[in-house]
C-alpha cells in the first residue's frame, strides 16, 4: 500500500490532474480512518482520502473525429484529503474535504459543513457544502460506484455538489428514506459544480421489505427545481470518460429563468447479483428556445463472482462499498465483479441542439482489498450530433485507493 502511494504522488507531478474532480466526499460516518482516529472531552477527529489514477484511449471513425476530438491520456482522475468528527456533543459532527484543483492549483473546499443529528425526529441537518440528493447515483460515494463514470444525463443534469442546507431522514418503520434540500450559490458561483442560482431538491425512497445484508429493493423519485445561473442554463457531458478532451454532448447557454427535474429510479441487490436503473426528465423555462425538453438515463446489470455483495445504508437509501471476503493480502482472490451497463442523453429539443449520446459499457473491478480497487473498461458509444452519425470505441483503466 505505501508503494502504491508513493506511485500516486510521482503520478502527479507528471499528469494531468482533472480541474472538475466530481468523485463526491463520504458522508460524516464515512471517513472513519483506520490509521488516525483521535477522540477527545471535546472533539474528535478521523482522517481519510483517496485518489484515482486513470488512463484512457480510443478508436473513433471518421465522423466521431470531427464531433470530438480525443486523444490517450493518463492522469489523476481525483486526489482529496477528508477530516470528519464529533463537536462536544454526538449529535453535532463536523466533515471537510479538501481536492486538488489542477487549473488554479490550489486545493479547494468541497464536502464540508456540520451535521446536526436529531434522532427524534429520526435524521440530520447538514448545513454547507454537500450533495443535493437528487440522485442516489449521484448521492452515494463515487468511489463506491459499479463504475467507473456517471451517466452522460447524471453528470448533464445534476451538480456534483452545491451550498445550501439538506435534512435526511427515516419514516414508516424503515421503509421510506426522504431527503429535502435548499440551496444556492453566492459562495460557489465561481465553482466549476455549480450551474444555478439556486434549487430546491427532494427524494424519496421507498423500501417494500426492510432491507437485509445482501437483499435490498430500492424504489426512488426525486424532483429538482432550480433557478437559471445568471439568466442562462448548460447542460454538457463528456462521453463518459472523464480524460477525454472534448464534451461528447453540449447545450451550450441559453436563456432560461428556470427548469424542473424529474427522476425515477429502481435498485434490486440479491446477494452477488444486482440490478440498477435511473432515467431523468428535464423542462426548462425558455420563451427565446421554444422551453426545451431534455431527458436520459442508465440501466445496468452486474455480479461478483467471490460471492460478496453491495452494501446498503438503510437509514441513507444508497450503496456502500463492497469489502472482499479474503483480500488479496490475506492469500484469498479478493472481490471480483462484472458489471455491463447501457446509458442514452437526448439534448436535442426546439430551439437548442446539444446531441444524441448512447453508450455500451462493461467493465471489470477487482476489489484486492477494501482499500485498493483495480478496473478495466470497455465501451462503444454512438454521439448523434453536428449532423453527423460518430462511432467510438473506449479502453478505460483506473487504479482507486482510499484511505478511511
Amino acid at each position: 500500500m505505501r508503494r502504491l502511494a508513493i506511485l500516486a504522488v510521482l503520478l502527479l507531478s507528471r499528469s494531468a490532474i482533472a480541474d472538475d474532480m466530481d468523485a463526491p466526499d463520504p458522508d460524516e460516518e464515512r471517513t472513519a480512518s483506520k490509521t488516525f482516529e483521535l477522540d477527545t472531552t471535546y472533539f474528535s477527529l478521523r482522517l481519510g482520502g483517496g485518489v484515482l489514477i486513470d488512463y484512457a484511449t480510443y478508436a473513433q471513425d471518421l465522423a466521431s473525429k470531427e464531433q470530438m476530438f480525443l486523444n490517450p491520456e493518463s492522469g489523476i482522475r481525483d486526489l482529496r484529503g477528508l477530516a470528519s468528527g464529533r463537536l462536544i456533543f454526538e449529535q453535532l459532527r463536523y466533515t471537510v474535504g479538501l481536492a486538488f484543483i489542477q487549473s488554479s492549483n490550489e486545493w479547494r473546499f468541497r464536502q464540508t459543513g456540520f451535521i446536526v443529528r436529531i434522532p427524534e425526529l429520526e435524521g440530520f441537518l447538514f448545513i454547507g457544502r454537500t450533495k443535493e440528493g437528487a440522485s442516489t447515483n449521484k448521492f452515494m460515494v463515487g468511489y463506491y460506484g459499479w463504475f467507473n463514470e456517471r451517466s452522460a444525463a447524471n453528470d448533464a443534469f445534476y451538480p456534483i455538489l452545491a451550498d445550501g442546507a439538506r435534512w435526511l431522514g427515516v419514516g414508516l418503520g424503515g421503509k421510506l428514506v426522504y431527503n429535502v434540500g435548499a440551496f444556492a450559490d453566492p459562495v460557489s458561483e465561481k465553482e466549476s459544480f455549480n450551474k444555478n442560482d439556486w434549487a430546491l431538491v427532494g427524494r424519496a425512497v421507498w423500501l417494500p421489505f426492510t432491507p437485509v445484508e445482501g437483499h435490498v429493493l430500492h424504489l426512488a423519485a426525486s424532483f429538482r427545481y432550480a433557478g437559471a445561473d445568471d439568466g442562462f442554463l448548460t447542460y454538457r457531458s463528456k462521453p463518459e470518460s472523464f480524460l477525454a478532451q472534448s464534451q461528447a454532448v453540449d447545450t451550450g447557454a441559453f436563456p432560461a429563468s428556470r427548469s424542473t427535474t424529474v427522476g425515477v429510479e429502481a435498485y434490486y441487490v440479491r446477494g452477488p447479483f444486482a440490478f440498477g436503473s435511473e432515467y431523468y426528465f428535464n423542462k426548462n423555462v425558455s420563451e427565446p428556445t421554444n422551453n426545451p425538453f431534455f431527458h436520459g438515463g442508465e440501466a445496468f446489470v452486474s455480479y461478483l463472482f467471490t460471492g460478496e455483495t453491495h452494501p446498503y445504508k438503510n437509514d441513507g437509501g444508497f450503496f456502500d462499498d463492497v469489502v472482499p471476503n479474503k483480500s488479496v493480502f490475506d492469500e484469498g482472490p479478493g472481490a471480483i465483479e462484472l458489471a455491463v451497463r447501457g446509458t442514452y442523453v437526448d439534448l436535442d429539443s426546439r430551439g437548442v441542439q446539444g446531441g444524441k449520446f448512447f453508450r455500451a459499457t462493461a467493465i471489470l473491478n477487482w476489489y484486492m482489498t477494501e482499500a485498493l480497487r483495480l478496473e478495466g473498461v470497455v465501451g462503444y458509444g454512438r454521439l448523434d450530433r453536428f449532423g453527423l452519425e460518430g462511432n467510438t470505441y473506449f479502453l478505460q483503466t483506473r487504479i482507486q485507493i482510499q484511505f478511511k
